[in-house]
């Protein structure tokens, strides 16, 4: 069947603004007869169908896998099932758990957490985000019946180990142990009793308790840099990390990423003892280059059962595929003398095929390639209720503050009119003084015989700052060495002392002038995770590891003065009850929300068949990134924005917006994103609302105007009059240019005339801060510029891969199809449950088919939901008949002798035909009523009987269609004294 392609029916948009009737195309859907019903592989997966796939084998945002088999042995379904986790960072709910029968294709089943945090980053409140943080480079095991996932936050307390015994829908239990580890690898030492350790960094373990609620030993560095010098393409230089260990024919195998200058690349090691050198018997690891093509590295090693019942283990790794992400690989393995070449000898073509290593009937092989990680929604809210959503938080109480330390100076002697450097200290070594060349008064600091970058004037503020309180901090800094650069970087930084030293960057990098005074300045709230029993902010220049080679450039003196550190009157958000409380509303697997969401301004349930979502608070422009990554823009700023993975290599999104309850400087519409970003929009400005295009590309300054940046671009926007609804349309196309996502946006007000806003925007890229080190997502947005309280409908979500700038005709061949084979099915054949869904599915596909329809996402979001509901039906068994009718056996004694006796009850709106059959005779019922019963005693003419049953025939027609059942009551041994 040929690949469909689709277009819309548009006029364009003018270059000048107005709207012009060039253009208009009236296309009419191609008729012809329902072809035999064969649905095309979903938007994600590319297995073609034929018993092989391609690598990528998913064509979207799956990093930093870990995938883990439970065998066939130790599952109730009777074949190896096989899971995988991957990387979300800031989005909620995080660390999805997908589900494989085929390592080729897979489906969300499950996360680990609805929420990481309730704190201020991972809720973005408060001035904090956890933007490129979060949850990173987990690890998914499963020993001993219990599912272990194992998570490290960059930002908020370090590693957590979650566990469940039912990992699609179990109660997940975490415990934190206290330290971060670098992604990090769970791995059971199952050849020495099953002792629990952590791989993790480049390499090092940890031991566990037996209970995995606590570390017992460190084992740092059991594998050195130096051990993996001898390979030729890679020497001792380049990033190791995302180690994951698997024992293997009696060796321990540890396998890495390795990123020298040359590319992104696959280490292993092995050694018949896990802990190398520092075991027992030292066993130093052996090491070797894996594969080394075309970038496809870090991730798992996946056993396979073969034919001898043995394993053969495969890689799974994935590549840099952005901006659609880093995309996973399943890469077959030749092993010899211990070792694997991974793919045709060494190499794996992007694009290449492999042949599927697991076999399924035909009916499982279609349902399986209609399962995805994306999907449209009708947001009907009949998605179940998840186990994950009820996690339990203690909501902390708001923050006792001390107000005289609010809106007043807290630093000491910050203008040095004191004539000495009172109060002031330095950070690492060097020399304070002071000096008469001030920016104001007569006196400043001058710091000199710096030996690091962050040798600088520091003060104390220990007792001072508080948690819950925004902070302004500045100071005017001047350097003169003639032999310095002309122009210099400056930050304001603070320094967490206690238990572990931390380091966080107040204010963006400030490019100063030599000879001139420049002020360096930031706002910064502090985590509530941080301790503030040490806490020093200081003045530094930018980090380099040997600064003493250019003192000049690194190490030059530098002057400062009028500096100032004030809190702002409070106006603190505190987490609430309501905010993480489930709110009735259940969203499908495929989406997850920007931070973790207030789920007081998000509802399915306010709207029947609607999502809507209400700004709960103004957007401030306050934000900014970590480690001095700039500021957020409102977009980046808005909390509650729901997302969706992208495919490749195009895709399609269209939408519908009730605009009626939108407030003034609300902005709300449909975007593609990441860090830069383009998205169609309305707009409310005094009551008039406006549809148009905003683009925000690259590079990124340190500080924006957020308002400019967001604004339409010019001649791509259109008044949307008295129209309270407007259909929303993005084109996606990653095929364009390689490395870059342009998008092309359109409107229409009744989704079937559709104007296109401009040519394609872009291009959207990899974000080179990895401030968002992610692929670029669709996601639907709300946000309030003016005031708090408007809210927006958003009717529906309709995924599809055809472009309008495809050109073809709508197609509706594989709807005809699909409902076509519906028609075929006969109810009594399958589980009501499933039945149910396919019919609700084909209803939408019926009433998708008799409207007028204007663009292919219209035809190709209810086909693929039928599709997907036929193709379950057909791994189902066969639905059993049953009849609501209890039927029971005794005996008793009657003159000696032992009877038999048998009741059966009706339970069913009609009459029931019943025939008892037992050793001793035969009963027949012509038409038992409903709640009536049917009721006979066996004479046995025996004085004992030994335990047997009576079978029960039972006939009716429940829904016009004759049933017959079979059921049997068994009765005990009785004896007549």
């Amino acid at each position: 069947m040929s690949h469909r392609k689709g277009m819309l029916r548009f006029v364009s948009l003018a270059a000048t603004g107005l709207l012009a009737s060039v253009g208009l195309f009236a296309t009419t859907a191609v008729a012809q007869a329902a072809e035999e019903w064969n649905p095309d592989s979903s938007y994600t997966t590319t297995d073609k169908g034929d018993g092989t796939y391609t690598v990528p084998l998913l064509n979207a945002d799956v990093p930093d896998v870990s995938v883990e088999r439970v065998p066939a042995s130790e599952n109730d379904e009777g074949r190896d099932l096989y899971y995988m986790i991957s990387t979300t960072m800031q989005l909620s709910p995080g660390a999805p758990i997908m589900k494989s029968y085929d390592l080729v294709n897979w489906e969300i089943v499950n996360y680990a957490f609805d929420r990481l945090d309730i704190g201020d980053a991972f809720s973005l409140r408060n001035g904090s985000n956890s933007y490129g943080q979060g949850q990173w480079a987990s690890s998914l095991r499963y020993h001993d019946g219990t599912f272990y996932v194992l998570i490290n936050s960059l930002n908020l307390g370090g590693a957590y180990i979650y566990r469940t015994d039912d990992i699609e829908d179990g109660a997940w239990t975490r415990t934190a142990l206290g330290r971060s580890l670098h992604d990090p690898s769970l791995f059971f030492d199952d050849a020495n009793g099953g002792v629990p350790y952590i791989i993790y960094g480049g390499v090092s373990a940890v031991r566990l308790n037996s209970t995995l609620t606590a570390i017992e030993q460190d084992f740092p560095n059991f594998i050195q840099r130096s051990d993996f010098a001898s390979q030729p393409y890679v020497g001792s230089s380049g990033l190791f990390e995302g180690a994951q260990a698997f024992y293997i024919d009696g060796y321990y195998y540890v396998v890495m990423i390795t990123w020298p200058s040359s590319g992104r690349q696959v280490a292993m090691f092995r050694s018949t003892e896990l802990l190398g050198r520092l075991a027992n018997s030292p066993a130093p690891y052996e090491s070797r280059g894996a594969l080394n093509s075309n970038g496809f590295a870090q991730g798992s090693l996946v056993p396979i059962a073969n034919d001898e019942g043995e394993d053969d283990w495969y890689g799974f790794f994935f590549r840099d595929n952005f901006p659609i992400g880093r995309t996973p690989a399943l890469i077959p393995a030749t092993w010899s003398d211990g070792w694997p070449t991974f793919g045709n000898n060494g190499v794996v073509p992007v694009n290449g095929a492999f042949e599927k290593p697991i076999s399924l009937t035909p009916e499982q092989e279609r349902f399986e390639r209609l399962k995805s990680i994306v999907g449209s929604d009708d947001f009907d809210n009949d998605a179940p209720h998840r186990s994950y959503q009820d996690e339990p938080w203690t909501i902390p109480n708001p923050p006792d503050l001390d107000e005289s330390l609010i809106g007043v100076e807290l630093l000491d002697n910050p203008g040095l009119e004191s004539g000495s450097t009172a109060g002031w200290s330095v950070n690492d070594t060097a020399t304070l003084s002071t000096s008469t060349d001030a920016h104001t008064g007569t006196s400043a600091v001058a710091v000199s015989g710096r030996v690091t970058t962050g040798s600088g004037p520091a003060q104390n503020v220990t007792g001072k700052v508080q948690h819950g309180v925004t902070y302004d901090v500045s100071a005017w800094v001047k350097y003169d060495n003639p032999a310095s650069p002309a122009t210099k970087q400056f930050y304001l930084t603070a320094r967490y002392g206690g238990s572990s030293t931390t380091y966080t960057n107040l204010s963006p990098a400030t490019n100063l002038t030599r000879g001139t005074w420049g002020k360096v300045s930031g706002s910064f709230t502090i985590p509530a995770s941080q301790a503030l029993s040490d806490v020093r902010i200081f003045i530094e220049t930018p980090w380099t590891s040997t600064p003493s080679t250019a003192p000049d450039t690194h190490l030059m003196g530098f002057t400062v003065d009028d500096a100032s550190l004030v809190g702002r009157p409070v106006t603190t958000e505190v987490a609430q009850a309501e905010e993480v409380a489930p709110n009735g509303s259940n969203l499908d697997l495929v989406w997850e929300w920007n931070h973790a969401p207030d789920n007081r301004y998000w509802s399915l349930t306010d709207r029947d068949g609607w999502l809507r979502m209400t700004t709960g608070k103004v957007v401030t422009g306050a934000y900014a990134h970590r480690n001095s990554g700039g500021e957020l823009t409102w977009l980046e700023e808005a909390r509650n924005t729901l997302s969706q993975r992208t495919f490749g290599p195009r895709e399609s999104v269209e939408t519908k917006l009730d605009l009626s309850g939108m407030k003034d400087g609300d902005v709300a519409g449909l975007a593609a994103y990441n860090r830069d970003f383009s998205y169609v929009a309305v707009k409310r400005v005094a009551g008039v609302n406006t549809v148009g295009v905003v683009h925000r590309g690259q590079p990124f300054a340190s500080s924006i105007d957020q308002a400019a940046i967001e604004s339409f671009l010019p001649g791509r926007s259109a008044t949307l009059g008295a129209a309270s609804e407007v259909h929303l349309k993005a084109d996606l196309d990653f095929a364009r240019t390689s490395g870059q996502l342009f998008t092309t946006f359109y409107f229409s007000l009744d989704g079937l005339t559709w104007t296109q806003l401009g040519d394609a925007v872009g291009p959207l890229r990899l974000d080179g801060g990895l401030t968002h080190f992610m692929g670029h997502r669709v996601g639907l947005f709300n946000y309030a510029t003016q005031q708090a309280g408007g809210h927006v409908d958003f009717d529906r979500f309709l995924l599809s891969d055809a472009l309008t700038s495809q050109n073809q005709p709508l197609d509706e061949s594989d709807l005809d199809a699909a409902i076509a084979h519906a028609g075929t099915l006969d109810q009594s054949d399958y589980p009501a449950e499933a039945w149910t869904s396919m019919r609700d599915a084909l209803a939408e596909a019926q009433s998708a088919k008799a409207a007028e329809l204007g663009t292919q996402n219209q035809i190709d979001a209810p086909e693929r939901a039928l599709s997907y509901q036929l193709a379950r039906l057909g791994v189902l068994e066969p639905a059993t008949p049953s009849l609501d009718v209890d039927v029971t056996a005794g005996t008793r004694c009657v003159a000696g002798k032992a009877l038999v006796t048998i009741q059966a009850t009706n339970n069913e709106a009609v009459p029931v035909a019943i025939e008892f059959e037992s050793a001793f005779g035969s009963k027949t019922f012509a038409s038992v009523l409903p709640g009536k019963n049917a009721v006979h005693a066996f004479t046995t003419r025996q004085a004992s009987i030994p335990a047997a049953a009576v079978s029960a025939e039972v006939s009716a027609a429940p829904d016009g269609e004759p049933v017959t059942v079979e059921a049997d009551a068994a009765y005990a041994a009785h004896a007549c004294n």
